[in-house]
């Protein structure tokens, strides 16, 4: 499972510039998807192999200035709760404020690993100014300038070797892991606690995994899977409810320790930037994906309306067009043992594996009838397929040059993997390799 790393420290410090840069650095390099929104306040870090879920408090503040210290103040005890490591920015051109000593006193109290990031350090005669930072009590100091980038690889280098060691949750069994998740308010309670409710003695909870997600093991009806907390199945902590930013803590948390990742939308709200963003991680973590649309006795409908959501839809997550999507209502029980059967349909999905001879004899008659496009008068040529031995779907295409695949001849890839074999709602990862 992931670690997460929290950027926390008082406005305008420079925390979404430096969020900016450790993401934008795997986006650049990294990220195989294409279209990928770039989200403001949550996304995937990654140094010398090792990825890292990475959050910018910053986008989290609002209210009017006098609620303003308090929630900063919040949102650090939440960050100190659930984040792994804490980035703390500072300002070396404003130096010490009230605010930052606040802070550093609720790190210290807390004994959470920190980094103390001195920001805007862009000449000789500021890094000596950065010595103030010192009467923080919160150790060694690296100056960096999140703009240009200078001293941020230090700051990785250090981070990614204190990152706990990468640990599957001490669950026993391997059986489906599945999380719901969504924006407030979209049923997700109601969800579990219809499925729950019937019956409690079918229920029990598994506390004390590695990182404090409850698992609650639910068997009935023929089934049996772990539901991951996330729709306050675990008691809530001192802090207030309604800071968005603990619900998306929470989220990020789930879909890094669950298998299959259901999300729940409002059938009136339709998809929201939230949702996407949400829908993303799961897609770049190689989680399974069931998306809900709840509250659907709520809407207005002709025959045509169920098809016309589900289009509007898909447009909306494109390319990842292979979800199962099921019109749900927690108040009406409607369609949910459906919903729990399509998670398990997409747990098996992802744990499907397809023999090297299987792949070979579907694929290359396909390729070779619309084989990639040349490439500088170079043909490409594509040798053999294997699936690869990943806990997630992921094939190596062993080809002459690798290098020369284009984007949309991967996606032509991928879209023949998934009409003849079935991977509905699990993420594909596509390599191509030197033969």
């Amino acid at each position: 499972m992931g670690s997460i790393v929290a950027i926390i420290g008082r406005p305008n410090v420079g925390k979404s510039t430096l969020f900016n840069r450790i993401t934008e650095t795997r986006d650049a390099i990294v990220n195989e998807t294409a279209g990928v929104t770039r989200d403001r306040h949550y996304g995937k870090g990654e140094w010398t192999g090792r990825e890292f879920t990475i959050i910018d408090t910053g986008g989290y503040i609002t209210g009017s200035d006098d609620v303003f210290e308090e929630e900063i103040r919040n949102q650090v005890k939440v960050a100190i709760e659930e984040a792994d490591i804490l980035l703390f920015v500072v300002d070396v051109v404003i130096g010490v404020t009230d605010l930052d000593e606040d802070v550093a006193h609720i790190i210290r109290k807390s004994g959470k690993k920190t980094f103390v990031v001195v920001n805007k350090v862009d000449n000789n005669e500021r890094i000596s100014e950065a010595g103030v930072f010192y009467s923080l009590g919160l150790g060694e100091l690296y100056c960096l300038s999140s703009i240009n980038g200078s001293g941020t690889g230090e700051l990785l280098d250090d981070l990614v070797k204190v990152l706990p060691e990468d640990v599957e949750p001490d669950v026993e069994l391997d059986i489906p892991k599945i999380a719901i998740v969504g924006r407030p308010n979209v049923g997700k309670s109601s969800f579990v606690n219809a499925l729950l409710g019937r019956d409690r003695n079918i229920v029990t909870n598994i506390a004390g995994t590695t990182r404090d997600t409850i698992h609650t093991r639910y068997q009935a009806f023929g089934h049996d899977f772990y539901l991951v907390d996330t729709a306050g199945l675990r008691k809530k902590g001192k802090v207030r409810d309604d800071v968005e930013f603990y619900s998306v803590m929470r989220t990020v948390r789930a879909i890094e320790s669950c298998d299959v990742c259901v999300l729940m939308l409002d059938a009136q709200d339709g998809i929201e930037a939230q949702d996407i963003n949400i829908m993303w991680l799961a897609i770049r973590n190689n989680r399974g994906l069931v998306i809900l649309i709840n509250k659907w006795d709520l809407i207005e409908k002709d025959t045509q309306t169920m098809k016309k959501y589900e289009e509007l839809i898909l447009e909306r997550i494109s390319p990842f067009k292979d979800v199962p999507i099921l019109f749900t209502s927690t108040v009406s029980k409607q369609r949910l043992l459906k919903a729990v059967e399509a998670s398990i349909e997409v747990f098996e999905n992802r744990k499907r594996n397809i023999p090297t001879h299987k792949l070979n004899e579907v694929l290359l008659p396909i390729i070779e009838a619309s084989p990639p496009p040349t490439v500088k008068g170079k043909y490409l040529k594509i040798k053999y397929i294997t699936q690869l031995k990943t806990h997630y779907p992921a094939f190596a295409f062993f080809c002459n040059l690798p290098q020369y695949f284009r984007d949309d001849y991967k996606r032509f890839l991928e879209n023949k993997i998934r009409e003849n074999f079935d991977f509905k709602g699990v993420p594909i990862t596509i390599f191509f390799r030197q033969k």
